[in-house]
């Protein structure tokens, strides 16, 4: 299994000093979440800084940004790290689109399908020569001349994961992404009913195969050196849960425990800004199915045991750091996935 630190809430300023000691530390990725700064900033300077570790978005949000500009940061990114760079996507929810980033909002799977294509026929023309001739529903791609066309050193197509709750978003991942970014909001009977059999179908009607294909995230890990930053770290997951919850696109993961109840409540507090009332409706049991609790000395096993059939690749918290120990003893668990086949 690989680990991702998560650095999404590192300053610019900070980034080049912390990144070569993260790929000292023995880490395999470096994760940046689109929430208070850009997403791709922070691995420009990363891409230079280090040598060997991954750097993948995770997510950046899409519909906010045309695939073209997305495309060439993306490639940008991939040519500065030769190679080393993921592009993760995602939605985000339509309050968010509408509200925060006045965007128009449409059915989210048919447009992030086309847009995942349309990056991917973007390439392909960079790369191979290919006539740039995309033409969808959403988007419409036609026009490359050479003066717009970025330096290509002959590395492999970046690869593109997708963000994904719902089934049909699922699929619509497995079939035209390189692979799936679950949410920290799902559950191991929610993934092994609902998201693999999704996976499976998707995979099938594309031809694609598991080993290529990444699983990462799919819960919360909550640790610490000892029991205190246990403890703390799970009031922290306790209200993450409670503040996924109370959003109705991630209820079918509450529906699926026989939690639809909570989800409408915890809706209704949120509605009525009562947010510090939320992690106090989260009960041990609920909480335990989204997260693998322990120690630094015992958690790799819990996180096997949550994680180990369902999951390639893992992230720490926000700026948190392991223990070299534990980052080897978690990269023992095996997974399935190989490697990327994006060519």
């Amino acid at each position: 299994m690989h680990i991702y630190r998560n650095i999404t809430d590192t300053k610019l300023t900070d980034v080049s000093g912390l990144t070569p000691r993260l790929e000292g530390l023995g880490y395999n990725g470096l994760l940046m979440t689109e929430l208070k700064h850009d997403p791709f900033l922070p691995l420009a300077v990363a891409a230079t800084t280090t040598k060997t570790i991954s750097l993948a978005t995770g997510i950046a949000i899409s519909f906010l940004r045309s695939p073209m500009a997305v495309a060439n940061i993306a490639w940008d990114l991939s040519e500065a790290s030769s190679g080393r760079f993921t592009l993760g996507l995602g939605t985000q929810i339509r309050a968010h689109n509408e509200k925060r980033f006045s965007v128009p909002w449409s059915p989210p799977a048919p447009r992030m399908r086309e847009y995942i294509q349309a990056l991917k026929a973007i390439w392909r023309c960079w790369k191979y020569g290919d006539k740039l001739a995309f033409e969808g529903d959403h988007y419409r791609f036609t026009l490359m001349t050479p003066e717009f066309v970025p330096e290509s050193s002959g590395i492999p197509l970046p690869p593109v994961t997708l963000a994904a709750v719902g089934p049909v978003m699922i699929k619509t991942a497995a079939e035209v992404a390189d692979g799936i970014r679950l949410h920290g909001f799902c559950t191991a009977r929610y993934f092994e009913e609902t998201i693999m059999p999704k996976i499976n179908i998707g995979l099938k009607v594309a031809g694609k195969t598991r080993k290529n294909f990444e699983i990462s995230g799919g819960g919360f890990i909550a640790t610490g050196p000892n029991d205190q930053a246990v403890d703390k770290a799970i009031e922290t997951v306790r209200y993450r849960v409670g503040f996924y919850g109370s959003t109705p696109a991630y209820w079918p993961v509450l529906e699926t425990h026989g939690y639809g109840d909570l989800g409408r409540k915890l809706n209704a507090l949120t509605k009525s800004g009562e947010w510090g009332q939320l992690a106090e409706q989260i009960p041990d049991d609920l909480l335990q199915l989204f997260c693998a609790i322990g120690r630094y000395d015992e958690i790799a096993k819990n996180i096997q045991e949550r994680f180990g059939n369902m999951t390639d690749v893992i992230s720490t918290g926000l700026n948190e750091d392991f223990p070299p120990d534990l980052i080897q003893d978690i990269q023992k668990i095996e997974r399935s996935f190989v490697g990327f086949n994006t060519d």
